[in-house]
């Protein structure tokens, strides 16, 4: 029985949950708020809390299995809400998310001293270090799930582009993590039998961690059900319709997707969705007032808006997986992005999508003026794209998810693997 571990609570975590819940695999959850929609507290609620609350919402499968630990979380949120930005500064506020994830890791680890029959823990970056090494204290599995690229990989990437882009460096977050918390990821890294990655781009930046396992699994996210109608050919005379979602950082190559837009502005109409990553960023605030820009959406509105669009850039620097690829290929919205997520992993070039260099605007521009100008190729673009997407749904993910941890946990028989200097990868 597997007792699994995580802060807040998303997708592909509700969707390893039941995934686990499905095959009688799912021993706990613990997380930090776990929100029932359906409550009469819920309709009491301003809606923009209200909204915030319902992301933490999990399906009736999994709600038995739920362990809260609110306190930290929901002062966070009340936080965020009320604009009060010292409790929740980075690493160091009392409701920081740091503080969160700490918090739940130390709980999780007192958890796994008790006598309770758990074969195995799976946790997710930044809440695993103490409850890793309380599992192998107990002799349980430890499965580790890197959402993201490795951080080495990634301060070579934000050092670079804060050289290269400087107004926009206020908004690459992950520079300002401290030296103990690095620690703490590598300590995370270095203890688990198995590491879960979704997709070959984080499996790579694995090649420079100091000592890792050797068991690393890719087990690609899922995409939402497709969209149930095909889309007509529009007029060239129609401005092509764009959209970035995503968080609005440089980490995800926003500047370059700013600068195709300004580039081909009157032939385009542009769409930004996502929340700010920083207060004050004087060009990202220009382009906010010049196009259109929605900071959030629920997940149903966000994928009618992307239905709405005719092609998603996704110009990220450095990801994980870059779900919102297949959000938008399951509306058949073609994409184009880069080396640097999922998709080459999911794009066939020219079929589905485009896949670009990093940093390159000049690239972007070419590929949506070729969109523009041929709206036939459009089209069969989209209709490739959402194919791609029907057959790469969630519950792939789910059954290939299964697989991994279950050979994980039955390795477990053998002689554990000590941690190995680390190789380039496959």
């Amino acid at each position: 029985m597997i007792l699994v571990t995580h802060p807040t609570g998303n997708e592909f975590v509700r969707n390893a949950l039941c995934a686990f819940a499905d095959k009688s695999l799912l021993a706990e959850f613990h997380t930090g708020v776990s929100w029932n929609p359906d409550g009469v507290v819920d309709r009491l609620l301003p809606s923009r809390f209200r909204a915030e609350l319902r992301r933490r919402s999990f399906p009736a499968s999994v709600r038995p299995y739920v362990r809260n630990h609110p306190i930290r979380e929901a002062a966070r949120l009340l936080c965020q809400s009320a604009r009060w930005s010292h409790p929740v500064t980075h690493e160091v506020g009392i409701f920081s998310v740091d503080a969160v994830f700490r918090s739940l890791d130390r709980t999780v680890a007192r958890r796994l001293v008790t006598s309770a029959p758990f074969s195995a823990i799976y946790a997710y970056e930044d809440c695993a270090e103490s409850s890793f090494a309380a599992a192998h204290a107990a002799g349980m599995s430890t499965i580790y799930d890197l959402p993201i690229g490795y951080w080495r990989a990634a301060q070579k990437v934000f050092e670079e582009e804060a050289e290269r882009e400087p107004e926009w460096a206020c908004t690459l977050t992950g520079r300002l993590d401290s030296d103990s918390k690095r620690q703490r990821k590598d300590s995370e890294l270095e203890q688990p039998d198995g590491i879960i990655v979704a997709s070959q781009f984080t499996k790579s930046t694995l090649a420079e961690a100091p000592r890792r396992p050797e068991s690393v699994f890719v087990v690609p996210y899922g995409a939402p059900p497709v969209a149930p109608y095909e889309r007509p050919l529009t007029s060239a005379r129609k401005p092509l319709r764009v959209m970035y979602a995503g968080a609005l950082t440089q980490r995800k190559g926003l500047s370059y997707f700013l600068a195709a837009c300004d580039t081909v502005r009157n032939a385009i109409e542009v769409t930004i969705l996502g929340r700010r990553a920083a207060n004050k960023c004087t060009p990202l605030d220009e382009a906010l007032r010049k196009y259109r820009y929605i900071e959030s959406l629920p997940h149903r509105q966000l994928l009618a808006e992307m239905a709405q669009q005719d092609v998603l850039v996704f110009p990220s620097l450095f990801e994980g997986f870059g779900l919102v690829i297949l959000e938008a290929m399951a509306q058949g919205v073609p994409v184009i992005t880069t080396p640097s997520t999922a998709g080459p992993d999911l794009i066939t070039e020219a079929e589905s999508g485009f896949i670009v260099p990093t940093r390159d605007s000049s690239s972007i521009v070419a590929h949506l003026e070729l969109l523009n100008s041929n709206r036939q190729l459009l089209r069969d673009m989209a209709m490739a794209a959402r194919a791609k997407a029907g057959s790469s749904g969630w519950g792939k993910y789910r059954q290939d998810l299964v697989a991994a941890v279950l050979s994980v946990i039955e390795s477990k028989d053998t002689p554990r693997r000590t941690c190995v200097a680390a190789v380039p990868l496959p």
